[in-house]
């Protein structure tokens, strides 16, 4: 028994040097657009995190946080993008956020175009700044939009 708490206590306990280097991880906003042709006007912050948590929520995301989960998986693709853009890491980023589009039951009939991009946030003195380091092209909706 001990044993296997040797063996399962640092993956339920990671150490921090498991990571070469800690630093920001990118954040992916998107913009909907009537026509290719149209310059993004306003972005939105794709999964923002939430502001609080209550403590059993805390407690229950431990054990099942599978939409965490999967943004962890985005900021993994949006890493890739910034060292060497790929279509992949690009395609896996449009095909989530417009499958949470679906599952919001947004109307992007009159908005079917899509784009997203990458930032930073950094501080500098008390302000904090965005930095832009990837803006993707803009693609069209695979679904029905609308439906």
């Amino acid at each position: 028994m001990l044993q296997t708490l040797k063996l399962l206590l640092p993956a339920l306990i990671p150490s921090w040097r498991f990571f070469d280097t800690i630093g920001p991880s990118p954040r992916i906003e998107f913009a909907l657009l009537s026509t290719a042709q149209d310059a993004p006007a306003s972005w939105q912050e794709f999964r923002p995190r939430p502001a609080m948590l209550s403590m059993g929520s805390m407690l229950k995301r431990m054990f099942w946080n599978p939409r965490w989960n999967e943004s962890l998986f985005l900021v993994s693709c949006a890493e890739r993008l910034m060292a060497s853009p790929t279509e992949h890491s690009s395609q896996e980023i449009l095909n989530r956020i417009e499958a949470e589009l679906e599952r919001k039951s947004i109307d992007v009939s009159a908005t079917p175009y899509l784009q997203f991009r990458l930032v930073f946030l950094s501080r500098e003195g008390s302000q904090i700044q965005k930095h832009i380091t990837f803006i993707s092209p803009i693609h069209r909706f695979f679904g029905n939009p609308g439906s």
